[in-house]
């Protein structure tokens, strides 16, 4: 088979894999070498018609010894195979990049013959980009679960960013669907990637420190970072019957245990027929944009699980997360941007991160009101119900009324996917999985 009819079909079958939406790092150029690394500008994919889409996403192969019941690329599946050479890959990649179409690689993975099999496969590939061509551009790797932790430890220097995707979000999920995977091949190298993180973090600390610092930084000298960019992982989501609940509560973990910088969902896709899957043909995408708000709330809003949800299981579909707390606890608005904390005014429904950083700075030099709002670009639409401006309400009436609220902050999804950010603490807070 030749390299093009390889890429229709791993291009392909990476479609279901959700791609990282930024590479966490800046990396400059160099003389000799190819490519960087921009914080925020790589993401997307490359379709397998050709169309250039930034990144190229692909799998190494779709050959798999697993049969998970939702995966298309499972083993009792007839579907066209086909598999790379390691330096066929590298090749595709440099030819990509040499004609502008890319910026850098998205890599997962089938398994095939066994995890280390194939992770050799992928370190090698990897090492011809970094090495051999000199590719210093952003690459996201999958680690295959089961894999050896010299070759996890390989794969995290060659890779940008690693994931290892947990897939489903219980132990008793993972033993219906993919019984052949287990907790321990998916946790284990999860807390290796985030301990060799840390040790590579100390020990380069402690080298900036010392004298022998400036003769590292000579050009042919420095070490290369482990997983600079971090480690993220996926969820399936509606493929079995966990609550939204669990699910937030498990990330939170994963954050708080792991260090991870992402949690990805994907809401399940019916791409097979097994008994064990749902036997509705739903695509649940409002429920995967809920998700991506919650999981936006939790790393940056400093919002936990239990109060985004308050006491439901799942999160509303037609009320974004922030706006359903803020109508669960009116007693705490309306609050006056004048003087308002900046921690009670990024829990503002229309006011973000941006938003409340340029009130704190603009209010220091004038007083603020409907007007100065708007050219801060605060949503003023959203956030009159919850505020006031030198002391005045622009909300309707002068009460905060539940249902009225409900009704103006009350919108339809227009787009279902906003994603595509102690082990004895890990045992006691993942108590899905055991």
């Amino acid at each position: 088979m030749d390299t093009e009819s390889k890429l229709r079909i791993l291009a392909d079958a990476a479609k279901y894999d959700v791609a990282c939406t930024s590479s966490g790092l800046d990396r400059q150029a160099q003389p000799g070498k190819l490519g960087n690394a921009v914080s925020a500008g790589i993401c997307h994919s490359f379709s397998a018609d050709g169309r250039c889409i930034t990144l190229l996403k692909v799998l190494y192969t779709n050959a798999c010894v697993y049969d998970c019941a939702y995966c298309v690329n499972r083993r009792s599946n007839d579907v066209p195979r086909a598999v790379f050479d390691p330096r066929e890959l590298a090749d595709l990649v440099i030819a990509f990049y040499r004609r502008n179409y890319i910026e850098g690689l998205f890599l997962s993975s089938g398994v095939l013959v066994n995890p280390d099999y194939t992770s050799e496969l992928i370190v090698e590939s990897l090492r011809i980009l970094r090495e051999e061509y000199g590719f210093r551009g952003y690459i996201h790797a999958k680690a295959i679960p089961g894999s050896s932790p010299d070759l996890v430890f390989q794969l995290g220097l060659f890779a940008d960013r690693i994931s290892v995707n947990m897939e489903l979000p219980s132990c008793e999920s993972l033993a219906l669907l993919c019984p052949e995977k287990t907790k321990s091949s998916i946790i284990s190298p999860m807390r290796q990637i985030k301990k060799r993180i840390e040790e590579d973090e100390d020990a380069r600390s402690l080298a900036r420190k010392s004298a022998c610092y400036m003769a590292e930084r000579r050009p042919g000298r420095t070490s290369r970072a482990f997983a600079p960019a971090g480690q993220s992982t996926q969820m399936i989501v509606g493929a079995t019957p966990e609550s939204d609940r669990q699910i937030l509560t498990l990330s939170s973990a994963l954050y708080a245990s792991m260090a991870l910088k992402r949690v990805f969902f994907s809401a399940y896709l019916p791409v097979n027929d097994d008994a064990r899957l749902p036997s509705s043909g739903a695509v649940q995408l409002d429920r995967e944009h809920r998700l991506y708000q919650a999981d936006w709330l939790m790393r940056f809003y400093h919002f936990d699980a239990e109060e985004i949800l308050g006491d439901a299981s799942f999160l509303e579909t037609n009320l974004d997360p922030k706006a359903a707390w803020a109508l669960r606890h009116l007693e705490q608005f309306p609050i006056e941007v004048n003087t308002a904390h900046y921690e009670s005014l990024i829990r503002v429904p229309g006011i973000g991160i941006r938003g409340a950083k340029l009130i704190v700075k603009a209010r220091r030099t004038s007083s603020l009101g409907e007007r100065e709002l708007r050219k801060l670009g605060i949503a003023f639409k959203r956030a009159r119900y919850f505020i006031t401006c030198r002391g005045k309400y622009f909300g309707e009436g002068t009460e905060l009324v539940p249902e009225v609220l409900r009704a103006r902050l009350s919108a339809p999804i227009r787009s279902g996917n906003s994603g595509r950010g102690t082990d004895r603490a890990l045992e006691g807070q993942l108590s899905l999985w055991g």
